[in-house]
């Protein structure tokens, strides 16, 4: 199974190292394609895998073709691979807001395509993926997408009209949470804490609380009201946060997100 990659960024990076990690391929098994020869020599020499150097040879090597591109280089990066591109190759797509209709008309002829929306805790083995396919997919190769993409984290089969909402609620969260932290290690700064020793706090504060959502079952409300004490002190911080109408940003930040994917 060869398996091919048309740009080597952050997420890509990802994807080989969890897939290397978890033995799902040999190194020999996948190549890549970027835009500059210090990216294919950086990359051959952390994952030593193979590089070429046009995407058109990635595109006519490999039996599985993921595009991790930006959504703005899409239509040059199709254009030059979609004549070579093989009717039983399997794509995928990463890219934020292009459908599956945009791509198969970019193609200009009928592929197997699976449109995948990672996140970057991806980078750690912690991502989470939204899975959609289309109708020449087969049953088999869409358990083989998600065994690729639970590689590096969780993924889900999802139908594409929540695709959006899968790119808002964790493919662009990450960066909300990351502002949670550095604020909550602010104040703990405020207080008299090291700034290292505040942002450990803080991260560990939140991904205990993310694991503990998962691992129990329990209703993230249920879990917060254990931690609020009748007359104690978790309370009125909530209080806080809901006098400041923190739920209603958080909401509105998502609804942002998912309208600007759409204009993509």
């Amino acid at each position: 199974m060869k398996i091919g990659f048309i740009g080597l960024g952050n997420m890509a990076r990802a994807m080989i190292g969890g897939m290397l990690q978890r033995n799902i391929v040999e190194r020999d098994d996948i190549i890549g394609s970027a835009r500059t020869a210090e990216t294919l020599e950086n990359i051959h020499n952390i994952y030593g895998i193979g590089t070429r150097d046009s995407n058109a040879a990635v595109a006519r090597e490999a039996e599985i073709l993921i595009l991790a591109v930006k959504p703005q280089f899409f239509q040059g990066v199709i254009e030059e691979i979609r004549d070579v591109v093989s009717d039983d190759v399997l794509v995928i797509s990463i890219a934020a807001g292009k459908t599956i209709a945009w791509i198969e008309q970019a193609f200009h002829k009928e592929i197997k395509l699976v449109r995948c929306m990672p996140n970057t805790p991806a980078l750690v083995g912690e991502g989470c993926t939204g899975v959609c396919v289309n109708s020449r997919v087969s049953a088999e190769e869409t358990a083989l997408s998600l065994k690729l993409m639970e590689s590096f984290g969780r993924a889900s089969l999802v139908p594409e009209s929540l695709m959006d909402a899968v790119g808002a609620v964790s493919g662009s969260s990450p960066a909300f949470v990351f502002m949670f932290i550095e604020a909550m290690a602010d104040a703990a700064v405020a207080a008299g804490m090291p700034r290292a020793q505040a942002y450990e706090f803080a991260a560990q504060a939140v991904y205990g609380s993310s694991k503990l959502v998962l691992e129990s079952g329990k209703h993230p409300g249920e879990l917060k009201d254990m931690v609020c004490s009748p007359g104690g002190t978790t309370i009125q911080g909530v209080r806080v946060l809901e006098e400041k109408g923190m739920r209603g940003a958080v909401i509105d930040a998502l609804r942002a997100v998912v309208e600007q994917t759409r204009k993509l």
